[in-house]
């Protein structure tokens, strides 16, 4: 399987690199990618130089132009798409169908990878989106439990990428409804959950608080991890108490089921990160490229090593993993 790796900065790119990525993905710095924060993303003379080292390493680079044109600004997007075309990209990861079919008419040898945005659940949707725009791969939700990816893998003619480490998300990938509410931009237009301009921080008796739009969203007692003020992993007030009512702030970690994964015929493995840190990428990266390795060493004798669970947990949302919709009983 490919570990395909994020890279929000040249700093990241290359430490994804250097631990062992087969690939990188990335955006440019607009909105035309689903983490358009401040500092991040790449211009074209950080891009050229981003493709030079990993190419120079025999690692893919992937370009994310993942959100949904604004009708006003539709131009902006077939830009990114020619930009990438232009760069000679190993591929570009697109949900909007408009703009697949833009890539596939004027850029036709450019490799099309649908994205997570584009919420394929089912080998007849990867059946469509392949014959129509030519896909060559598909990352699938994050709601699909194991014996549904195993069962569009099996059918589908397009490879199968899924996530297998990192933020989770409540919605049906990047549509918010929680973010437009409260800041009047959802990710999959304005490529951010919930923009840092939003975001305030503020210490009062000692207790740390952060705000999104002037909302309270959390309170943290000294020495507790503070997580980024997302709205749908605040902390409510609700008859039964106080406490996390729509979802506990808690990271994906796919390590345990690597080898039902592969079984069920997933060619690519991706770890989600790009507002993550350099430092973050590399552990993670590494982590994940040791489990990859033993996996492809000895695909029965696999077995998560204890370590590997006590390094991402200190990586982790809250400090706990979970394996998400990837086990629940219903489907």
């Amino acid at each position: 399987m490919e570990l395909v790796c994020p890279a929000g900065s040249f700093p990241a790119l290359k430490a994804a690199v250097d631990n062992g990525a087969d690939a990188v993905y990335l955006g440019f710095k607009d909105d035309t990618n689903a983490r358009h924060f401040e500092g991040l993303n790449f211009d074209d003379k950080r891009l050229e130089k981003g493709l030079d080292y990993a190419r120079q390493r025999n690692v893919k680079v992937f370009v994310a132009i993942n959100t949904y044109p604004q009708q006003a600004r539709w131009k902006q997007w077939t830009q990114a798409v020619d930009r990438a075309a232009a760069f000679q990209v190993d591929a570009v990861i697109m949900a909007d169908p408009g703009l697949l079919g833009y890539a596939a008419d004027t850029h036709p040898d450019l490799p099309l990878h649908l994205s997570v945005q584009g919420s394929a659940t089912s080998h007849a949707a990867l059946s469509f989106y392949k014959q129509r725009f030519g896909i060559r791969r598909a990352v699938l939700p994050r709601v699909l439990s194991l014996p549904q990816v195993k069962s569009v893998a099996l059918q589908s003619d397009v490879d199968i990428e899924v996530f297998a480490f990192g933020s989770l998300c409540i919605m049906a990938e990047g549509r918010c409804h929680l973010s437009s509410y409260l800041t009047s931009e959802s990710p999959n237009q304005n490529g951010a959950c919930s923009p840092a301009k939003y975001v305030r921080w503020q210490e009062k008796d000692g207790i740390l608080q952060s705000h999104l739009n002037g909302v309270l969203i959390d309170t943290f007692q000294p020495g507790e991890q503070a997580g980024y003020p997302t709205l749908c992993k605040g902390r409510f007030d609700t008859p039964e108490g106080t406490g996390h009512a729509l979802e506990a702030p808690t990271s994906l970690n796919t390590l345990g089921i690597l080898d039902q994964l592969s079984q069920a015929g997933v060619k690519a493995v991706k770890i989600e990160g790009r507002q993550r840190s350099p430092a973050y990428v590399a552990e993670v990266v590494s982590v994940w490229r040791q489990a990859l390795d033993q996996y492809r060493a000895s695909p029965t004798g696999y077995k998560v090593n204890p370590e590997w669970m006590t390094r991402l947990a200190k990586l982790s949302e809250g400090s706990q993993t979970t394996i998400g919709a990837y086990e629940r009983p219903w489907h």
